[in-house]
């Protein structure tokens, strides 16, 4: 056999006219399909709500680094790019047959055989196929985001516990210098012969016990130096400066209105809402399962001369002509149970996307009522601490320092005043610590900034 003929064709034996009218066949299949679609891009960070300058740099310090957010942030893009996979043609499919013995025919030998063939799905797959993978890379977004919501709630609560402690340091440092000037005082009173050395060992164990607790506070302000440098994906041992006192933004707590917030912009919600979408355009991807799939076809035959002694004496018509054909087939879609069984599946899935939105949007209002009534709960006990009991306090430890000078009252006495004007103060600064980190964790549940600008 002759393998220099392997790939010969006789250009002018062609018919063009039948390649033309396959190729506009082809042009106008083509034009049925899907265009390709946009699907996301990279969006903004959330708004969110800072107390200072600090903070709002922690957040979106640790937004850029923090690898939990990353991680959902790659799942989300990997998740684009199942779209541009989806909505186009199955690979056409190009095959050679090289024929070991050639099939003698009246016009000549057939040498080889060239095979062209591309499916066609049923109108309207791709689109849905498309429609349900963009709807969950939208999905996966909405999770993206929560993700940094989350995040953003962790470096608020690490934030202000880590205030809290600066704050609890210096009132615990001041009550410690507070005692040493007592000490001072008792140790000349007994030095004087007006006083009891008991006193002054009472005082002195007093400071110790003041000391023991700085270093307990030293210890937590070391852990959560450690949380936040986490949070951020920074070295657990980068120090962190102390904070001063933060302001306390004062807002309305309107339940409806904070129902109606977290309704519009909670993002596992719109989560939720994407993945029921994406269930019904799978359904009606499952009904189109039965349609029929069509695989459109050319075939090229190499065919030689004949070169045998009656074909060279006698050459018949079309001697060495090639031959040129068209295809098609299509699927048939016999067993319907399994597509009935497909149907079922993907209903079943957005009915268990129902209840799940129902559960999210149950346990989102649940965590809005307790936030506030624990937000208006810290504010009537701020405003009682700070209007009441602390400036109480202050004017009863003032009258027993005055007396405690004089020796009308013992050293029990104005410790006792002393100790309880310093838990007053720790509790309220723990209030304020507690009621930033409510209005974070609020935001949190409504999924947007709050308090509003």
């Amino acid at each position: 056999m002759r393998f220099q003929n392997l790939f010969e064709i006789e250009h002018e034996r062609m018919d063009y006219k039948r390649i033309i009218l396959l190729a506009a066949i082809w042009a106008a299949l083509l034009q049925q399909l899907p265009a390709p679609q946009a699907i996301g891009a990279e969006r903004d960070l959330p708004p969110f709500h800072a107390v200072d300058a600090r903070l709002r740099d922690y957040i979106e310090e640790a937004l850029q680094r923090n690898p939990a957010v990353m991680e959902v942030r790659a799942r989300y893009q990997a998740s684009l790019e199942r779209a541009p996979q989806v909505e186009g043609l199955p690979d056409p499919v190009l095959s050679f047959s090289q024929a070991i013995r050639s099939v003698e025919t009246r016009v000549g030998p057939q040498r080889n055989i060239l095979q062209f063939s591309q499916k066609l799905p049923w109108f309207g797959k791709l689109d849905l196929k498309t429609k349900v993978a963009l709807q969950e890379a939208e999905a996966r977004y909405q999770l993206y985001v929560a993700q940094q919501r989350t995040v953003i709630a962790d470096v608020k609560r690490a934030f202000y516990d880590l205030s809290f402690v600066d704050e609890a340091l210096y009132i615990t440092g001041e009550e410690r210098a507070v005692l040493e000037h007592y000490e001072a005082l008792a140790s000349s009173r007994y030095a004087s012969g007006q006083g009891l050395q008991q006193a002054v060992l009472k005082i002195q164990t007093e400071i110790t016990k003041i000391t023991s607790r700085l270093d307990t506070l030293h210890q937590q302000r070391t852990s959560l130096e450690a949380r936040l440098n986490t949070l951020r994906d920074r070295p657990a041992h980068d120090p962190i400066s102390a904070f001063g006192d933060l302001d306390l933004p004062q807002t309305e707590i309107v339940l409806e209105e904070l129902y109606s917030l977290g309704q519009e912009n909670r993002q596992e919600l719109k989560a939720v809402k994407s993945l029921m979408e994406k269930n019904e355009r799978a359904i009606d991807l499952s009904k189109k399962s039965a349609s029929p799939d069509v695989t459109l076809g050319a075939t090229f035959i190499n065919v030689g001369r004949r070169d045998d002694p009656a074909g060279i004496e006698m050459p018949p018509p079309d001697n060495g002509k090639n031959a040129f054909s068209l295809s098609i087939s299509v699927t048939l879609p016999l067993w319907g149970d399994k597509y009935d069984a497909e149907v079922r599946e993907a209903t079943e899935d957005l009915s268990a996307e129902r209840y799940r939105y129902v559960r999210i949007q149950n346990d989102m209002e649940l965590q809005i009522r307790d936030l506030a009534v624990r937000l208006e709960t810290l504010q009537r006990q701020m405003a009682l601490f700070n209007d009441a009991l602390i400036p109480q306090a202050e004017e009863t430890l003032r009258s027993t320092e005055a007396a405690y000078e004089t020796g009308q009252v013992g050293v029990l006495d104005l410790l006792d005043s002393e100790r309880f004007l310093l838990e007053l103060r720790l509790a309220n600064a723990r209030f304020r610590s507690d009621y930033l980190a409510a209005l974070a964790a609020l935001e949190r549940a409504v999924g947007a900034e709050f308090p509003q600008s």
